[in-house]
């Protein structure tokens, strides 16, 4: 059986934390290095409904993408959220583990996988990363459909790739244009946009799209622009996340098992759709 310390360092080979953004918080929020590890759930957010998840699996590893004090905190008392989060995750000898933007630079990373989920084959990344001699890492990923399809269709194709929200999908553009070359981007992506524009996409997928970024973007030059909920273009990077810790625990003769959560922690809960004629 690993050890905490055994896992984390193959989780560490796939996602360096080096790889991180300088502002961000990976790595290991809690748990012994000693204690032994034999189930692993992965999960978007460490938030409450996930930990009781991973208590009622009786996970000894959560591993997250979004940070759960990623700007620091003096205090893990119960009085709040996060407190009682630290406190379940400590009392049920659960270990927590984060990969954000070392996960998002990574090859292949959080948008490989909602490239893969929306029906793109990846041709590179959208932002390189200069220290990758290869020119496979960086931030957001450009891909092509087997076929040109409208981006109503494509839209489509997105909302059905990607795990059902309240929100939806929504499109930005001539719903009968044509779609091929697509530039993707889980989570937060609009301070991509003019990178999307350069690289000549005909749309661009991402999250958390902003009214003035988005409505300049779409004036400035043609591209579509399609916008999904911010954990649901995260999420498909989870399957692909245990699948690179059970290999590596495969090849290491470790019994290993890993799940990924299927509960939405998208925080919108409701759509109300309003009478709409473009």
């Amino acid at each position: 059986m690993p050890k905490l310390s055994d896992v984390i360092a193959v989780l560490e080979e796939v996602y360096p934390p080096q790889w991180a953004e300088s502002w961000d918080a990976v790595g290991l929020v809690c748990g012994d290095p000693e204690a032994e590890v034999r189930r692993v759930l992965f999960a978007v957010d460490p938030v409450q409904t996930v930990v009781d998840e991973a208590v009622e699996w009786g996970a000894d590893l959560l591993v997250t993408h979004h940070p759960l004090y990623l700007r620091g905190t003096t205090t893990v008392a119960a009085t709040g959220f996060k407190g009682r989060v630290v406190h379940t995750l400590i009392k049920h000898d659960i270990a927590l583990h984060v990969a954000h933007t070392n996960a998002d630079h990574a090859d292949p990373g959080v948008s490989d996988a909602l490239a893969e989920a929306v029906g793109l084959k990846v041709t590179g990344p959208l932002v390189a990363d200069p220290t990758d001699p290869a020119g496979r890492r960086g931030s957001g990923r450009i891909g092509e459909l087997p076929q040109p399809v409208t981006l109503a269709a494509f839209a489509a194709q997105v909302a059905a790739g990607l795990p059902a929200t309240a929100a939806g999908v929504r499109a930005a553009g001539d719903p009968e244009r044509l779609v091929r070359r697509v530039a993707v981007c889980g989570g937060s992506g609009d301070s991509f946009l003019a990178e999307a524009r350069a690289a000549g996409v005909d749309a661009y997928v991402t999250a958390d799209l902003r009214h003035h970024p988005a409505s300049e973007a779409t004036e400035a030059a043609p591209v579509a622009l399609v916008d999904a909920a911010h954990w649901a273009t995260e999420w498909p990077w989870l399957t692909l996340a245990a699948r690179e810790l059970t290999g590596r625990a495969e090849s290491r003769g470790w019994p290993l098992e890993t799940r990924v959560s299927t509960r939405v922690t998208d925080p919108w809960t409701a759509h109300a759709p309003m009478p709409y004629a473009p």
